[in-house]
């Protein structure tokens, strides 16, 4: 079972199942990808709630729990984590809930919602939302992401990680809700483009 610490689950039932993605996210093997991102996900959903986005709560928080329930530095790892929601929340969700939540996972491979699609804002800019972390957790941050590549040499490990920076620089704005614009674009840019220069 989760700690006391650990994010809500968003559901009466299915325990098992938040059991089980809690012992996906606090494998020892992951660096970034824990159960820390997992609850500053879910915390930064909250946040975007009491700024008083009118979001679908309970999909988009199953999806915050499920977005990285796979990960393992492969391609298609938000396409697991998506199948492993299609797969344990029928019979505790609706169906049209399922598909919701998995659409979402998939999703956070890319982050370009439409601006329409506010769950997809919601989760993204949350997914999004270490970006914007104050300087000492962005260098943690980044450092718990080369871990996870530790087995790539520097200069592959840096060729990748500038493409992904560089994408998301290039994007017109990294967060779609006005709450997440205004309070952590202005700093996350700032701490990529400073990541950047490391590189």
């Amino acid at each position: 079972m989760p700690p006391p610490a650990g994010p809500a689950w968003p559901l009466p039932d299915g325990d098992a199942v938040r059991d089980e993605l809690w012992a996906a996210y606090d494998d020892p093997g992951r660096h970034y990808h824990d159960t820390v991102h997992l609850t500053e996900v879910l915390g930064r959903v909250d946040e975007l709630e009491a700024a008083g986005l009118a979001f679908d709560g309970v999909p988009v928080r199953l999806a915050g729990w499920f977005h990285d329930a796979v990960y393992d530095g492969e391609r298609d790892a938000e396409e697991r984590s998506a199948a492993w929601a299609e797969d344990a929340l029928p019979g505790l969700v609706a169906d049209d809930v399922v598909a919701e939540v998995a659409r979402l996972v998939r999703l956070t491979e890319t982050h370009r919602p439409d601006d329409a699609d506010l769950n997809g804002c919601v989760l993204s800019d949350a997914d999004l939302g270490i970006l914007a972390a104050p300087a000492e957790r962005y260098a943690a941050y980044a450092a718990a992401v080369r871990a996870e590549y530790a087995h790539l040499d520097d200069a592959t490990f840096a060729a990748g990680r500038r493409t992904v920076l560089e994408d998301l620089l290039a994007k017109p704005r990294l967060f779609q809700t006005a709450h997440a614009l205004v309070r952590w674009e202005e700093r996350a840019r700032s701490n990529m483009t400073a990541e950047l220069a490391r590189l």
